[in-house]
Formats: C-alpha cells, sequence, structure tokens
C-alpha cells in the first residue's frame, strides 16, 4: 500500500509545479493579449496619416499576432483544466486508499431489482464494489463495468482482460490522462443514441444533384450581386430587393437543415471528449492481444479516428454560428452558410457510418479494463487467479474481503475441489460466518470479471456465484421474508437440478420458519444439493446439521468461527478453523441489553 501512497504523492507535487508555471503563463498571455489589442486600435490611429494601407497593414499585423496570443492562451487554459482534473484524480485516489470512497457514483441505477447475487454481495449501492473500483467515465463504460460485475465471463475472455489489466497497471499516467480526458465532458448513451438514428436516416442534400448545383451556384450569384452592388452597377433599390429575396431563400434552405442540426445540437463537447479519449488510445503502443484488438477498432483507413469526430466537431460548432445573429446573417444570405455545412455534414456520414458502431464500445471497454489496471496498481498485494480445468473448484490461500479497511480486514485459507461438496459453517452471532461467505463470493465475482483478487492465491473453477444471504419481504408484492428466501432457494436448485457451473452461498436457509421444520427441510436440502453434485457454502447456527457430516463424510466439511467470552465480553479472532463451533454468545449478548436468563 506504501508504494501507490508515495507514486501519487510524488506525481501530485510534479502536477503543482507544472500548475504554478501554467498559472505564470495564463497571467502573461493575458498581458499580452492585452498590449497587442491596444496596440492594433493605436497603430490604426497613429499611421492613418501616412496613408490606409500601412496604418490597414499595421493593423492587420497586430490583429494577427493578437489572434496567435489568443490562440496560446486557450491551449494554456486546456493545459489548466487538464491539470486539475488529474489532481482531482490522484487526490481521489489517496482518499480510497484511506477508505474514503463512498462519495463515488454507486451504480444504483444499474442494480436489477432480482439477481443471483447482486444485492447479498454489495455489488452496488453505498460502500459496494461497483464504487470501490470503477473508474470509467462514459456512461457506456459505466454500463459496461455494471455488465462484467453481473455476469461472468468465458475462460477465453477472462484470459485476455487479465494480461491486459496487468499492462493497464503498470501505465499510471497513461490512465489518469485517459480518465481526465473522460471526465472532461463525460459521453453517454444520449449521444451515442442520436448519432446513431442520424447515422440511420438518408442523406437529403449531398445525393441530389439540383442541390449540388445550386451549393455553388446561389453563392456565385449573391456575391456578385454584392460586387455588381459596391461597384455601383446595380443600384441601390435593385440590390435591397435582391437581398431579400437571398435572405428569404438562404433561410428557406435553413429550414430545410434545422432536423440534422437539431438532432447533433449540443453534443460538439462530447465529441471534443470522446476524440481527445480515442486519440489517446491511438497513440497508445500495446502489448497485449486484447488492448490491441480494442485499438485497431479505430484504424478506419488513411485518416483516423479521432481526425474523423474531431472534423463532425469543427462541423458543428461552424453550424452554431447561427446562435450569433450579426455573424450568422450576412454569412447564411451571401456564402449560403448551413447548405454549406450541411454538405459537409452529410460526405462525412458517409464516410463514417461504418466504422461508428465501434467507437463507443471500444472506448467502454479500454475504460472498464483500466479501472481493474487501476485496482490493481493500488492494491500490489492482490493476485490474479488460476483458472482451473476441474469442476467446482476453490483453493484460496489468505483470501480477504476488499470492502474491509486493512486493519478491521482477517484473511482466511479454504478449499473445496469438486462436485456434491457441501462446506457447513457454524459459529456464534458476529464471528464472521457471513462475512466470510462474502468474501468468498466477492472474490468469485472479482475473479470472474478478469480483475485480480484480495488473496496470497486463488485457484478456481469458472463459475457464477448463487447467494441466499439478504432475504426481506415485500409488501407491494404481498412477499413474506419465508416466501421470498423459498424463491431464492428454487433458484439455487433449479440451477444445480440442470448441472449449471455454480457456487452457491447460503446463510441461515429457512429462516423463516419453526425450529422443527426449518432443521427437517435444511437437511432434506442439503441432501438434495449432494445429489444433484451441488457445490458451496452454508452458514447456519443449527450445530445439529454438523452431524450430516458422519453420514456423509466424502460431502460435507464443518467448518466454524470461534469466540472468547472473558467477563462477560466477547472477544473474536474471525479465523477460519475445521469442524464444528463449540461456543455461542447469544445468552451474553441477551444478558447485556436486560434479558435476565
Amino acid at each position: 500500500m506504501t508504494i501507490p501512497l508515495e507514486r501519487y504523492q510524488k506525481q501530485l507535487d510534479v502536477l503543482r509545479a507544472e500548475l504554478k508555471k501554467l498559472a505564470k503563463q495564463k497571467s502573461l498571455l493575458g498581458w499580452l493579449r492585452f498590449i497587442t489589442l491596444v496596440s492594433a486600435f493605436l497603430a490604426l490611429w497613429k499611421l492613418w496619416p501616412l496613408g490606409l494601407f500601412i496604418a490597414v497593414t499595421a493593423f492587420l499585423l497586430l490583429t494577427g499576432l493578437f489572434l496567435f496570443i489568443l490562440s496560446k492562451d486557450l491551449r494554456n487554459n486546456t493545459s489548466i483544466e487538464n491539470n486539475n482534473r488529474l489532481q482531482q484524480i490522484i487526490r481521489t485516489e489517496i482518499d480510497i486508499l484511506n477508505h474514503h470512497f463512498t462519495h463515488l457514483p454507486d451504480g444504483s441505477k444499474y442494480k436489477p431489482e432480482a439477481h443471483a447475487y447482486a444485492n447479498d454481495l454489495d455489488i452496488f449501492g453505498r460502500a459496494s464494489l461497483y464504487q470501490y473500483i470503477n473508474r470509467t467515465c462514459s456512461e457506456q463504460g459505466n454500463k459496461l463495468f455494471a455488465d462484467w460485475l453481473l455476469e461472468p465471463a468465458t475462460k477465453e475472455v477472462l484470459r485476455q482482460r487479465q494480461l491486459a489489466v496487468k499492462e493497464l497497471a503498470s501505465e499510471m499516467n497513461w490512465r489518469q490522462q485517459l480518465q481526465s480526458y473522460g471526465m472532461s465532458a463525460p459521453v453517454n448513451l444520449s449521444t451515442q443514441q442520436k448519432i446513431e438514428n442520424w447515422f440511420g436516416q438518408p442523406e437529403q442534400f449531398i445525393n441530389k444533384s439540383g442541390w449540388q448545383v445550386l451549393r455553388f451556384l446561389l453563392p456565385v450569384i449573391s456575391c456578385t450581386t454584392l460586387i455588381l452592388y459596391m461597384a455601383d452597377v446595380i443600384s441601390a433599390g435593385n440590390f435591397y430587393g435582391l437581398l431579400i429575396i437571398f435572405i428569404a431563400g438562404s433561410l428557406g434552405i435553413s429550414k430545410l437543415v434545422m432536423p440534422a442540426y437539431l438532432q447533433l445540437n449540443k453534443i460538439a463537447r462530447e465529441l471534443e471528449s470522446l476524440s481527445d479519449s480515442i486519440k489517446w488510445i491511438e497513440k497508445k503502443e500495446f502489448n497485449s492481444t486484447l488492448l490491441q484488438e480494442l485499438r485497431n477498432k479505430y484504424n478506419t483507413g488513411s485518416r483516423t479516428t479521432s481526425h474523423a469526430i474531431n472534423k463532425l466537431k469543427k462541423i458543428l460548432d461552424l453550424l452554431d454560428i447561427r446562435l450569433n445573429p450579426l455573424v450568422f446573417l450576412p454569412l447564411n444570405t451571401f456564402l449560403f452558410w448551413d447548405l454549406q455545412q450541411v454538405f459537409a455534414m452529410e460526405r462525412w456520414k458517409k464516410e463514417n457510418r461504418p466504422n461508428a458502431a465501434n467507437w463507443f464500445t471500444a472506448l467502454a471497454e479500454i475504460e472498464a479494463l483500466s479501472s481493474l489496471g487501476n485496482l490493481y496498481f493500488n492494491h500490489p498485494d492482490f493476485t490474479f487467479p488460476v483458472l482451473s480445468e476441474k469442476e467446482a473448484v476453490f483453493t484460496a490461500d489468505s483470501i480477504g474481503h476488499p470492502l474491509l479497511q486493512n486493519e478491521k480486514r482477517v484473511c482466511n485459507s479454504f478449499s473445496t475441489e469438486g462436485s456434491s461438496q457441501i462446506n457447513l459453517v457454524t459459529g456464534s452471532n458476529m464471528a464472521g460466518k457471513s462475512t466470510f461467505l462474502r468474501t468468498v463470493g466477492v472474490n468469485i465475482v472479482l475473479a470472474m470479471m478478469g480483475s485480480p483478487v484480495l488473496a496470497r492465491s486463488l485457484t478456481l473453477s469458472p463459475m457464477k456465484v448463487l447467494s441466499s444471504m439478504r432475504v426481506s419481504d415485500n409488501l407491494e408484492e404481498s412477499t413474506s421474508t419465508f416466501y421470498a428466501e423459498l424463491k431464492k432457494l428454487k433458484e439455487v436448485i433449479d440451477a444445480v437440478n440442470n448441472g449449471e457451473k455454480v457456487f452457491f452461498l447460503l446463510d441461515e436457509i429457512l429462516r423463516g420458519t419453526n425450529s422443527g421444520d426449518r432443521h427437517t427441510g435444511s437437511t432434506a436440502l442439503i441432501k438434495q444439493l449432494i445429489q444433484h453434485h451441488g457445490a458451496g457454502l452454508i452458514a447456519t447456527h443449527d450445530l445439529e446439521l454438523a452431524k450430516l457430516a458422519e453420514e456423509f463424510p466424502v460431502n460435507i466439511h464443518n467448518y466454524h468461527f470461534d469466540v472468547q467470552v472473558a467477563h462477560e465480553e466477547l472477544y473474536f479472532d474471525y479465523k477460519l478453523n475445521r469442524g464444528i463451533c463449540r461456543s455461542m454468545n447469544a445468552s451474553v449478548l441477551m444478558k447485556k441489553i436486560g434479558i435476565e436468563l
């Protein structure tokens, strides 16, 4: 943990020093802009007596210098904004390393109403796995990362992701810059939808010969009329009459252009962010196959994808000139501005329609992989799991829960191999049974998305977690807690009966009924799971269930968590032990709240 913190602190110092230089440049450029602008008008005034040519030439030269300084100032401001975002990113990572992360987006909108494990394992919500790990910026990236958490990948995909994550973990500066570009104007799904809808519509102008002729003919006619008027060839009355016709015609054409403009209106900033992000990816040489394949999705010919997207952004910027009537009206009247831009838009559409589908998906996947790379960089003590060819294997050395603080976390070793293996965990209240089940579950979820896991080593079969841990009633659906649990258990039973590759985590099964039915039902369930080759963990207070190991010594294995009681105080070590728990703490807890036993 010390190494990432040291890297972040050093990088923060570098960025602060750079920001000071940028701030000085900003001040200097501000003064230079002021001086050159004032000098331009002074030159025009002072040199006017020497002749129009000299005065105008000096004015234009100084104005050009002013525009050059202005462009430098704008680039400097962009660098300042980028620097501030990078500092924010690093400060956030430092906070997360200090276990302050509950202010980050928690992905609650991606939480399914019913899922095999999302609610039980804190995948979404406050202090969740999503909130702790996700660093994607685009809405597409957010959703993809949520999908990875919800559904295990295939073995081949997992191996490719592991290699990509390892490579990105060592590229701290590259990852942070990609995140900074994404933060500047996060790309969302509505922007993608707008572009896709626009791509789906046929071109209205570029394929029609009439419009192709008018595109050049109309500006020639209007500009020629203006020149003839300035040369006193056309009278003022005739010119103004023609001018009204030009204005009406240009605005009529603009009305035809408006639907396309409105479709893509207000996405220019997101296009700039998308272009910057893709350009950053295009410039990077990757070693892993997956990252190379993702980067190659942006190789669309002689021009880069980032250049193409930036070109569309510039076209939209030119269309936005309509927001300034003093500039737009003369441009549209004499150059038929909107018509020129819609031709540029439709030409761009024809050139880029086949490749656009990859822009968003590839960026989302690279952002998701970068998030996992960031996790590995922050936690070099994590390890990448080994995928076993055998069924129902889970062998962990010193496995822990990644959402617990270091000083509170206790790691345990645990191993199970093969189907028809039921691992019963007994123990007193608060001894650590549920946390251990979640530890196993969370690390399986991480492993099945291609992430490193919190363990000294982990070998497991590709499988999906099925859990029944947090069960509550639903007044809206008139569902009792007991019936809700039965629904969850049915999912487990059906999956096991169908031979699916699952690892179940069951905590205090059938808690909503009386002790007799509970024991009978639990016993029957365990026997059925053994018969149908199920594998998993069951936490229980029912010590009688542990005796089933005598009947099924090959299939049932007992573990427990101990509690020590001294002077009516409880002491937990949260260490997993073999065998059945013999010490319980319910009576001590009841005495503490005033129940006289």
